[in-house]
Order: C-alpha cells, then structure tokens, then sequence
C-alpha cells in the first residue's frame, strides 16, 4: 500500500535540505528535518468552531505526550520506513517504539532546562543560516520552500533548537567525560591492524535491560534476544525485527549502522563481526546495556589515504607598539616587490620575519595538508602555483607573506589511522556510555504510558 500524499517526506523540497546539527552518535543527520515533519499538525477546517481536547498518552516528569505528537511522528516514520522498502512491525508495536522516543527526547529536554542549557537566537539564526546555505539558498528563499510544501518556519526553528539542545546536553553529560590515552591508540592500532583495511555495514537489535534488573527481567530479556535472533537467523526480515523489537537508537531505521571500519564498530561486538560473513547473523552478545544481535550486511575493503601536501615559506610581521597595522601590512607589500624582482625569499625571511623558528628556516614551514592550515592561510595559498608569493593577509597571529614552494601528493595512510583511532576510540566509548545514560535517564524518571486507556 503507498504511503498517503500528505506524507511530509513526500515533499518536492524537503529530500534535498541537509540539516547537520548533532555531531554526536545519538542521532542520524535527519533527525531534525524528522521532528519538524512530526510538528506539523493536519490543518483545521474552516468551519470547526470548538477542538477537541487532547489525549495525553504519557505523563513525563512534570510533562506529557499527546495524541497528535505521537499520530504525527508515527507519520513521519511510516513514510521513512516504507522509502526503506522495510516491512513494518504490527502498529502497536511501532506506536510503542515511536512513543518511547518521544519520551527520550522529552526527557533530555527536561534535563537541559534544569541544567540551564540554552540556544541563544543569535546561534539558532546562524544554524539555520547555514542549513539554507547548504541547501543553495538565502535565508528567505529557504524559508519560502519550507512553506510553499506546508512546513512552519517557526515549528522548523524551534525543532532545530531542540535538536541542538538534545546535541549540548549529550556532549556535556557524556562526550566530554570520555578520554583516550595515548597507550588506548597504540593498542588500538595493534589489535586492529589486521581488520584496518575492511569497513562493514552492520544492522543491530538491542534487548535492554535496566541498570537495576532483577534475574527475572535479565532472563526474560534474554528469552526475548534469543528467539528474535533465531528468527533473524532463520530468514526473517532483520530490519522488520529491529523495527519491532530492537531498543537501539537505530531502531526505527531498521538497526542500520551504515558502513563502520572494524576500528568503528562498538567494542561489544568489534570481535564478532569480523568473523561473519555477509548476510549472517550473530549469536546473541551480552553487555552491561542488555542483549544485542548483530546482522553482517556487507563487507569493503580500506583505501590508501592520499593527500595533497603543500611546502610554503612565509614571513610574519606582528603589529604592536612599535609597529601598527598599516605599517605591518605595508612592509611586507614593499617585500613582496622585493622578490618578485629577483630577491630570495629565504633571505627576506630570515632578516624581517618575527617567527624565529621558521626564520631561522629561511622561513621554511615545512610539508602541510590544507587541513592543517589556518583558514586564511589556506585560502590565501589556494590558487598559488610553485614559486608565486601571495598578496600580504592577515592571521590571528599577525600579517602574513606567504611563498609556496611545491605541492605533492603524500601517503598519509598511516597519520591518518592513528588520528582515526584516538577519534573513532572517542566515539566508540561515548556510544556506549550514552545508551547506557539514556537508560538511566529513564529509569529514574516517572513516566505513565497511557497507550492503551
């Protein structure tokens, strides 16, 4: 059966809008586009004069869940699930997994507003300036898209904010508690070393069970993982199962974690997934979260990391005292003059610059990628070839005449799984930890379901 054409992911401009706010793993990058397309009610008809109360089908804390929250996110993930091709659980069981989101996010915004996490409009204006950006428009042409298919302007800001509220509160009570040491990089390394070359695209189901279960909750939980993974192993569609069973973050896209390098994937199941092959499904896996079930979907191997690399000589001047702006900038125009005429850069460097240490280099900077320039620096060089000097720039850390020397393009393979580790061992931790927090979040709070009244 097609989906409805009131369907907001039905929409002519929505699919092409890139909203990226949440830099974390708690959600994927359309989470907001998804909580905007859930804000927008059915409109009323002219004629009705009086509107019905609402029905609450949760109390959260102090707060609660309506009807038309849950009806319109319901919406939303219907539409997202048929665009996967992916059957869906029976509707109580997708109303339930729908609702306990809900309640997470309500939960997580609850925290924030006692914790005093706020996005000033001034921020919010700008994140929504650089979603029309990247979209190819101004700000007034976004907003004319997003109401010329029915969306508020005003609903789409507020979902943003909470998007990048949910963003701040989880770095603050999760990533920013998480360190890796330099020992936890080069045993990383060594363990990975021989999987490095292979990503894996890896859908999951998670049975949780809550931090103080008792062995009768453990068991039970454990009785539910081990019959939906016989289910998965004898054919049945994961992503269904997920949908209907998993309490993973993924849940509602089928348990899909999209493609992970064998350094990627969560330490749980890291040892597991290597030895499957593609399209064969895990034995159930313990962890302090619950039960998870593993589906290997398919397997690539790694590319070399090569990257383009600059060799730039520069001279710095720093204003102060003795020296203003004008004066700084102007120096090193009558500079530049001076090796365009024939003089060695080198030397001007090594007499004028006020960096010592690379003055003592003839100005020499040494090999660098773009990404490890500052951005006025890598613009400034960007349309340079070999030998050329660039018009005087200003830094940060003063003005600036820069040389390129040459380019080349570097192996950067191994550089670049180190600095891979240390970030992927970050990410590997906060996922862990953060499901682990959300369950506590829940756990402690007081929620009544209302579903079924």
């Amino acid at each position: 059966m097609s989906a409805p054409a009131a369907i907001p992911f039905r929409s002519k401009v929505m699919p092409r809008f890139h909203v990226h706010i949440l830099r974390g793993p708690a959600r994927p990058l359309a989470a907001a586009l998804a909580l905007l397309a859930c804000a927008v009610l059915p409109p009323r008809p002219a004629s009705a004069a009086v509107e019905p109360i609402e029905r609450i089908v949760a109390v959260v804390n102090d707060d609660v869940v309506l009807e038309s929250e849950l009806r319109n996110r319901l919406r939303t993930v219907v539409a997202q699930l048929r665009v996967r091709a992916t059957r869906l659980p029976p509707e109580p069981v997708l109303r339930r997994q729908v609702l306990e989101r809900l309640i997470l996010e309500r939960l997580q915004l609850q925290l924030a507003e006692r914790l005093g996490i706020r996005v000033d409009d001034e921020t919010l204006n700008r994140a929504i300036r650089d979603i029309a950006r990247r979209n190819g428009m101004d700000l007034e042409a976004f907003r004319a898209a997003l109401e010329r298919d029915g969306f508020s302007f005003e609903r789409f800001r507020e979902d943003i904010r909470s998007e990048m509220i949910i963003a701040q509160l989880q770095r603050q009570q999760v990533a920013s508690r998480v360190t890796v040491s330099d020992r936890e990089v080069e045993e990383f390394l060594s363990s990975a070393q021989a999987q490095a070359r292979r990503a894996y695209r890896v859908a999951h189901i998670l049975i949780a069970v809550p931090e103080a279960a008792s062995p009768e909750q453990i068991a039970a939980a454990r009785r539910e993982a081990e019959a939906v993974a016989a289910r998965a192993r004898a054919g049945e569609d994961f992503a269904a199962l997920a949908a209907a069973h998993s309490d993973g973050q993924k849940a509602l896209e089928g348990g899909d974690l999209g493609w992970r390098r064998a350094d990627e994937l969560p330490s749980v199941f890291a040892d597991v997934v290597p030895r499957l092959k593609p399209g064969e499904v895990s034995e159930v896996i313990r962890s302090p979260s619950g039960f998870h079930i593993v589906k290997l979907l398919e397997v690539r191997g790694d590319e070399p990391q090569v990257v383009e690399q600059l060799r730039l000589r520069q001279i710095l001047l720093r204003p102060g005292e003795l020296l203003s702006e004008d004066e700084a900038r102007l120096r090193l125009e009558r500079l530049r003059e001076r090796v365009l005429a024939g003089e060695p850069f080198e030397t001007l460097a090594r007499a004028h610059s006020d960096d010592a240490a690379s003055a003592a280099r003839g100005g020499d900077m040494g090999w660098l990628s773009p990404s490890e320039l500052p951005p006025q620096v890598a613009e400034a060089v960007r349309g340079l070839a070999p030998g050329e000097v660039s018009p005087p720039f200003r830094t940060p850390a003063g003005w600036h005449l820069v040389q390129l020397v040459e380019r080349r393009r570097s192996d950067d393979t191994e550089a670049y799984r180190r600095a891979r580790a240390r970030r992927l061992l970050q990410q590997r931790k906060v996922e862990e930890r953060l499901q682990l927090w959300l369950r506590q979040l829940r756990d402690e709070a007081y929620v009544e379901l209302r579903l079924d009244r």
